[in-house]
């Protein structure tokens, strides 16, 4: 597999040349790094219209996932979302309109709302789900599309979801099917789906766009992205992708960050799959022991373990604590479970050493409380114009009957419990001080 990127970054950080161009510290500095860091200097290419280097590595991407079209992001699934939002918006033909969304989405999918001027339906949890999943079945889905008289630009899905639970994005994209709807995908957590001995990545099971955070479970560089549009999507889709991608994305991108992405195409053609099927089949195996001795996992998810840590009597914080101890830092804990992150590069060491670690945890009494759930709050005014409106921050005891604004999220998780524009009921503020949040934006009146 060529690495066109890679490879000319490569060249010229070996050159003798006296660089006039941007970045200013001119290919040297204290991290030792900065020679690879360039801009879009002549044969570089240009991610937004590329014709050269960046197109001969996104060709690749493209044939590697077997897509109508994949491209690289250096911001993230973030841009990647905004930029699907954008594109299904703009296939409907109108402005406004509203997305059909499980009420896990990220806080990304919210600032698109805000930026595009879309209204959001929300389907929500059941009452034993945590705020951050929302198992929607493809019989849910047909419902709620049946029940409205105007039908959505878009359903959109979080698959995988933070805790690893995994939708059923075959029945779902049928559903969309049915209804001539395009089915987006945030498979931020899940880029490594497509390699597994059963192909689970979105755009495989039907989905017509979907995101994948290459940086979260496979070895790129943080920020690096990839925006997949099926072969089944409208040719618009593919058509303003760029377009899409440059509305919201910044003129400089990284080329530390592009090389990178550039390489994991090799990687992902070098005998991955048959890795990965190896390294998950152990990982399978190291749940299964830690189930039968006590500890309580969540999540279909193959590379992502998430404890309950309650019922082993612990909140989700202190066993984040106790692991820590030992030497393992999870990718997120709250006061019921823990979240534990793994990729091929951690190699079966660690899955012996994250087992052993756990066996040396003592086990205590269970605790019991219940999990506040998440209620659809009463809407007050739109997502663009709450967003927009003036702001400010106050303690939770004085928010009852305020209005939400702004973002009221943390990342991780940045999945929001309160959503701009809903007004904040008992439940809400239940539901807040819960999750440790001591203030929020509301609405300045």
């Amino acid at each position: 597999m060529k690495t066109p990127i890679y490879d000319f970054v490569k060249e010229y950080s070996k050159r003798d040349a006296l660089r006039l161009h941007m970045p200013g510290h001119k290919g040297s500095g204290p991290l030792g790094f900065e020679r690879y860091d360039i801009t879009e200097i002549a044969g570089a290419d240009c991610l937004y219209s590329a014709t050269g280097i960046i197109k001969e590595s996104e060709d690749s991407l493209t044939s590697i996932f077997d897509t109508g079209l994949s491209v690289y992001s250096c911001e993230g699934s973030s841009l990647c979302v905004r930029a699907m939002l954008y594109l299904a918006q703009l296939n409907s033909g109108a402005r406004g309109g509203y997305a059909l969304s499980g009420r896990n989405a990220h806080s990304s999918f919210i600032t698109a709302s805000a930026l595009l001027g879309f209204d959001v339906k929300w389907l929500y949890p059941n009452s034993k789900e945590s705020y951050l999943s929302c198992t929607i079945s493809p019989e849910m889905l047909e419902n709620a599309l049946r029940s409205v008289r105007k039908k959505p630009f878009c359903v959109y899905i979080t698959s995988p979801d933070y805790l690893g639970n995994i939708a059923d994005i075959k029945g779902l994209s049928q559903v969309c099917d049915k209804f001539n709807i395009p089915l987006l995908v945030d498979n931020a957590h899940g880029a490594y789906l497509k390699f597994l001995p059963n192909d689970l990545h979105p755009i495989t099971q039907g989905a017509t766009m979907c995101c994948d955070s290459a940086h979260k479970t496979l070895p790129v560089l943080t920020g690096g992205a990839y925006l997949h549009i099926s072969k089944k999507a409208p040719h618009v889709f593919k058509n303003q992708c760029k377009e899409a991608l440059k509305l919201f994305g910044s003129t400089s991108p990284s080329y530390l960050i592009l090389s990178s992405l550039d390489l994991c195409n090799r990687y992902l053609t070098d005998g991955y799959s048959d890795a990965l099927a190896t390294f998950t089949a152990e990982l399978d195996k190291v749940k299964g022991r830690l189930k039968a001795y006590g500890f309580d996992i969540l999540g279909t998810e193959p590379l992502k373990m998430t404890i309950k840590a309650t019922t082993y009597g612990y909140t989700g914080t202190e066993l984040a604590c106790e692991l820590e101890k030992r030497g393992v830092v999870c990718e997120l804990c709250d006061k019921d479970l823990v979240v534990l992150m793994l990729s091929l590069e951690n190699g079966f060491n660690t899955l012996k050493k994250i087992e052993r670690c756990f066996y040396d945890i003592d086990r205590r009494e269970p605790i019991r409380h219940r999990i506040p759930s998440v209620t659809p709050p009463q809407v007050s005014m739109s997502i663009r114009d709450a967003f927009f409106a003036k702001k400010c921050l106050l303690p939770l005891k004085e928010c009852e009957g305020k209005i939400a604004s702004g973002i009221n999220t943390t990342c991780p998780p940045a999945v929001s419990i309160l959503v701009p524009g809903e007004v904040i009921d008992k439940s809400a503020i239940k539901a807040l001080k819960y999750y440790g949040y001591k203030d929020i934006y509301v609405i300045d009146k």
